[in-house]
């Protein structure tokens, strides 16, 4: 089988209304970067015809395209996981369906690899997002990093590029939960970012909302930092040395003052508290071994219906 130099991965999901556009910027796009290229379309159990219409694109331009048909829907993460396994470039870009990543900045995290690193993120000059997006998602970022070090300026950008060194590290990881930006920053010797342009949706409806943001969020957390757990600790430290010194409080001032009948609803809003953040460890904690709980089960991260690709 050939080699090609650049491995674009594209993970779809109902993109049925956008995919045409995509696909006749993408290739002009990539034929102007003057080396030999693949575009791994991934579909991700899309219910709409985006399965259709990529195996008609296929069937138009063979040589550069293939398709990888998931019997399901796995998430977008382990789309791009499936596509990396099949990428055979040197050079592997990821890519959102969308458009808002404009397929013609590919050629800047191109040339920043081919200066020698081997991890380019990207940076969205102007989002065009709303305004609680955007400061939601720079709240996000900033306690993203503070728990795991990994310093990502733009963690919700997906267009990003990555040498065959780092895909293989990845490849050769078997967690069946994870962010990919995370993961191949941690691999990575050489990392850097640039700057690129952001486009309003070309079609269809965002498949984010904001309960998968925070979910994406607190998993990308504990699934890189045990952080969260020890700040908690040393929470329950805290709270377990001011509840003695209010208990020896209370004694002193029992003693001293006698009992007083208002200090009921005190205690009652001291104890709803105690209560609250039992449960928040309960349930970090339960995270914590629901991760090792689905790790454990070994069960298939993805399921492959179908590649469509030349034979060697």
């Amino acid at each position: 089988m050939r080699t090609p130099e650049i491995s674009v991965v594209i993970p779809v999901y109902d993109e049925e209304a956008g995919l045409q556009t995509l696909f006749d910027r993408i290739y002009p796009a990539l034929d102007g970067l003057g080396g030999s290229y693949e575009i791994i379309f991934v579909n991700d159990g899309s219910r709409d015809r985006s399965a259709a219409i990529l195996r008609e694109q296929y069937q138009k331009r063979p040589e550069v395209t293939r398709a990888i048909l998931l019997a399901a829907n796995a998430g977008q993460h382990m789309a791009i996981l499936a596509g990396f396994e099949k990428a055979r470039g040197q050079i592997i870009v990821t890519l959102d369906a969308d458009l808002q990543n404009p397929p013609e900045e590919i050629g800047k995290l191109i040339a920043k690899m081919r200066e020698g690193h081997d991890y380019v993120g990207s940076i969205r000059r102007r989002r065009q997002d709303s305004l609680f997006r955007n400061w939601a998602s720079k709240a996000m970022n900033r306690l993203r990093e503070t728990t795991t070090r990994i310093k990502i300026t733009d963690q919700g950008n997906m267009l990003r590029a990555y040498s065959r060194s780092v895909v293989d590290a990845i490849n050769s990881c078997r967690e069946v939960s994870t962010f990919i930006p995370a993961l191949a920053y941690t691999f990575a010797r050489h990392p850097t970012e640039v700057m690129v342009e952001h486009a309003e949706r070309a079609a269809g409806e965002s498949k984010y909302s904001l309960y998968s943001l925070i979910r994406l969020n607190f998993d990308l957390m504990t699934g890189f930092s045990l952080v969260p757990l020890q700040w908690f600790s040393m929470l329950g430290i805290v709270v377990s040395m001011g509840s003695a010194a209010l208990f020896v409080l209370l004694i002193v001032r029992r003693i001293l003052l006698g009992p007083e009948a208002e200090g009921l609803f005190t205690l009652f809003a001291l104890v709803f508290f105690l209560i609250g953040l039992a449960l928040f460890g309960i349930g970090l904690l339960g995270e914590y071994v629901g991760r090792v709980y689905l790790q454990v089960r070994h069960r298939p991260r993805y399921l492959i219906e179908a590649v469509l690709e030349e034979s060697e």
